[in-house]
Order: C-alpha cells, then structure tokens, then sequence
C-alpha cells in the first residue's frame, strides 16, 4: 500500500478545513455538501478498502455528486487525508478518569491507540511526520501531557515518555494489522499456513540439530500464539516492560 505523507498540501487550506475556517460566502445556489460529510465518506471508504482506493472521484461517487464538485469543498487527497487523520485522533479518550496515577493512564493512552489502528488501518499508512495541526491533534497532546504532568520528569521527559509509548503502540498495531491483512489476501490464518508449510518442512533438512534454541523457544513461541508472531502478546509484554523502565525512570527523579 502507498504511503501518504499528511501536510503536502496547500497549509493555509489544510488549516482552515481542519479548524472550520468558512470561505466567504459567494453568490449561487445553496452548496449540497458539508466537508463533514465528506470526510466521513472519506474515512469509510479508506477503512473498507485502503488508501490506494480512495479518490476524490470515489469519494463523489459514493455521495453521488459530479468528482468537480468535491474540489469546491477540498482543494485535493492531499487536505481531504490531513482532515481525515485529525477526524479519526478525535476518538481517542482522555485518561483522565483512569484511577491509579500515572502508569494506568498511560496504559489508557497505549491501548487506545492499539484499538483506534485497528479501526482505521489506513491510518497506519499515513506519514504524519508533520502532523496536521488540527484541534484533534492539539487535545490527544494536552491530554497525553497530562498523564504525567506534575510526577517529577521534565518538560522533554514528559513529551519523550508519551512519545515513547504512543510510538510503541503504533508499531505494535503495524504488526497485527499486517498479520490481519496477510490472512484476508491469502484466505487463510496462521494455523492453516502453518499447517499447509510444516511437511515440506520436514522434507527440508533446515538444520534443526545445528540451531538447538530456535528449535526449541521457536516450538513454545508457536504453540503460545498459534502463529508465526503474536502481536498482542507482543504488545502486552512490549508495554509493561516500558511502564516498568519509565517507573524506573521517575524513582531516579525521587
């Protein structure tokens, strides 16, 4: 799937659609579209099919309208994704009322994240390395801040401890989307591959006797996860062992 980098397009467009910035009003007959409606077509069609599916001549089809007359609302694909990603941030739930302090929150924060990719996979395939500076974008920041505001780290600490696990969770749901993408192309699961795989494997001299360890961890990982991988074990392991170095991390600050 292509990957899309989020700001390409006109900046000051990108702005004013992502804060509702009203053009001014022209003569004519009353518009027939909101960009509402047409991000939420947007969204569903890119969480149905991908990226590579969505157009702005699909996004017309499917509300039925002329594909000209979708640039009267959004200059290009290139503002149309930046919306898009802003819309999706929109719902993902501050921790805020997860009792516990810090380290419940920040569990909050990751696994929000996990389910949100898992919405919207496409979201995955957007480079967001200038993110769109929309009001979604502004509050998952203030509240991911606030999670561990007021613990003992720095200004840097705290945007780097937030980074650090919101990253991870991206990482990790990059992993179960591609295992949930493979099974959906291929038409069957990791069992099945397996299954379909292990003769030839025993046919195979792949040096069993000379890799003694991935013999034997590799037998246990797969009778664990049933696969090859296991994402959400992955995951589950991956941020404990984070919330346990970051705990480490503000005992050191005392």
């Amino acid at each position: 799937m292509t990957t899309e980098y989020s700001g390409g397009g006109d900046p000051r467009r990108s702005l004013e659609l992502l804060w509702g910035v009203q053009p001014a009003p022209r003569r004519g007959p009353k518009p027939k579209l909101t960009v509402a409606e047409i991000v939420r077509t947007a969204v569903a069609v890119a969480d149905a099919e991908g990226l590579d599916a969505l157009s702005m001549r699909r996004v017309a089809d499917e509300l039925g309208v002329a594909p000209m007359s979708i640039y009267t609302y959004v200059p290009s694909k290139a503002e149309l994704i930046d919306v898009m990603f802003d819309r999706a941030l929109a719902e993902l739930t501050p921790p805020d009322d997860v009792p516990g302090g810090w380290r419940p929150k920040l569990e909050h924060l990751a696994r929000d994240n996990w389910d949100l990719y898992h919405r919207h996979p496409w979201l995955l395939h957007v480079a967001a390395v200038r993110p769109p500076m929309g009001p979604a974008m502004f509050a998952k920041y203030e509240f991911e801040l606030r999670a561990v505001d007021g613990i003992g780290l720095t200004d840097v600490e705290m945007d780097s401890v937030v980074a650090l696990v919101t990253g991870f969770a991206e990482s990790s749901a990059r992993v179960s989307v591609n295992v949930a993408e493979a099974e959906r192309r291929t038409g069957m699961d990791d069992v099945q591959w397996w299954e379909s795989i292990a003769p030839l494997m025993e046919e195979i001299d792949t040096g069993g006797n000379e890799y003694p360890l991935s013999a034997r961890v590799g037998a246990s990982a797969g009778a664990e996860y049933q696969g090859p991988v296991g994402p959400r074990h992955a995951f589950d392991f991956g941020l404990a062992r984070i919330l346990d170095g970051i705990e480490v991390l503000i005992a050191a600050r005392g």
